[in-house]
């Protein structure tokens, strides 16, 4: 089957009747809102966001409606203003404070998962005080631009980067935001068309979907240099000193921009199918080297969401590095979905030697220590060198670093990895 016939046979949108009950129950908040906004007698107005709002929402068994509450520009403390308007909710609701760059607030009602979001209400996008207050503008942006016929191709660039697991910004995936995907297909009018650009891409692209700028290079001079360093700059079309992609990692974007050449190569309904990551893959590669698998279940102290994840994720790479002083990894996945647990899966064969490096001939001091716990020992350009066999396992290594490091977790916000 060609690409075309593919991607005219997926079907991600909601059905009518789906669609209907989220307006009806996104409808019922939002008079709950307004109600305790009148009663408060706070300046504030609430709108919609998110892809429920941009008709950009990929059909789950879960959904997430963001609704935004729009301040007077004289307010201060937002996440606390919204909190005396939350507070006064059904207790039903079970309402969670997450905390973020400015608090927002969590509950579920009737399995959908919404979130209010405080923002100041601006007249232009360089009044922003947090990316968040931009939100109107991209609502605003999208619904303009995107006519019927790409809000499509948007449900296939979404369901796409979920299936390779580079969807969402969040610190643990770094990967493509809703608005970026919405941004990507708006400008290339179609993934397939997206997609033969972006395999194309060596080292970065610039793309200026509503010429901010005279020339794409001139970016690179007026954006702030850490909004740079990126496969991707995507000037916000809202917004000309936003990159819409600053969190897109390098790693991130070489897994897409693979699976694209992949699906373009050999067309497949595969490609958009959302696998669990339950380390059979990993296993596999273990299998087939002869390598040693290992299952890790690492666990935070940390707010479940991004923060745990990103902590949860900095620490896998922390031990990933451990790791390869004495072992080779040929394969390794990390997998967090919510709560304060994730799973890191890898495959490590071992290095049989390694060649540890000690202080230079002339600090005497030093090279005696050295020498005294090493007896077998030499000397190449001025410095102490000892060969170390490795004769434990990556399974043996991990149970004992976890012993003597437990300061270190904790300092990194994890409580523990148990090893399957």
């Amino acid at each position: 089957m060609n690409i075309t016939k593919i991607l005219k046979s997926i079907d991600l949108a909601p059905s009518k009747e789906k669609l209907k009950y989220l307006k009806a129950n996104t409808k019922e908040i939002i008079r709950i809102i307004n109600e305790k906004i009148r009663q408060n007698k706070i300046k504030a107005d609430v709108f919609v966001g998110g892809s429920f709002a941009k008709n950009t929402l990929v059909n789950r068994e879960n959904y997430d409606i963001d609704i935004f509450v729009r301040f007077d520009w004289k307010y201060k403390d937002l996440s606390s203003l919204l909190e005396r308007i939350v507070r006064k909710f059904p207790k039903e609701f079970k309402i969670e404070r997450i905390h973020g760059s400015r608090d927002y607030f969590r509950f579920n009602k009737n399995n959908i998962n919404f979130e209010l979001i405080p923002v100041i209400k601006i007249k232009t996008p360089k009044e922003a005080k947090n990316v968040t207050d931009l939100s109107y503008f991209h609502v605003n942006y999208v619904k303009r631009k995107l006519k019927s016929d790409l809000a499509k191709e948007v449900l296939i660039m979404k369901q796409f980067c979920e299936a390779q697991g580079v969807y969402g910004a969040e610190s643990y995936i770094r990967g493509f935001s809703g608005y970026a995907s919405e941004c990507l297909i708006i400008y290339y009018k179609g993934f397939q068309k997206m997609a033969n650009e972006i395999i194309k891409v060596k080292d970065r692209i610039i793309i200026d979907p509503e010429k901010k700028f005279k020339k794409k290079e001139d970016a690179l001079i007026e954006l702030n240099e850490s909004k740079l360093n990126n496969p991707i700059i995507l000037i916000d079309p809202t917004w000309k000193e936003r990159n819409v992609l600053a969190a897109l990692s390098r790693e991130a974007f070489d897994k897409f921009q693979e699976s694209l050449k992949n699906f373009i190569k050999r067309p497949s309904a595969e490609f958009f199918k959302i696998k669990e990551i339950n380390g059979d893959e990993i296993k596999n590669i273990s299998n087939k080297n002869r390598a040693e698998f290992l299952h890790l279940i690492i666990e935070t102290d940390r707010q479940e969401g991004d923060i745990a994840g990103t902590k949860m994720k900095k620490f896998s790479s922390f031990l990933s590095n451990q790791i390869e002083k004495y072992f080779e990894i040929i394969g390794k996945e990390f997998s967090y979905k919510e709560g304060k647990k994730a799973d890191f899966f890898l495959a490590v064969k071992s290095r049989k030697e390694i060649d540890k490096i000690g202080p230079p001939s002339n600090m005497k001091d030093h090279a005696e220590q050295f020498k005294k716990k090493n007896k077998v020992f030499f000397i190449k350009n001025g410095v102490f060198h000892v060969k170390i066999k490795i004769n434990f396992t990556a399974k043996t290594f991990l149970k004992t670093w976890r012993n003597n490091y437990k300061s270190k977790m904790k300092d990194m916000g994890i409580i523990n990895f148990e090893i399957k």
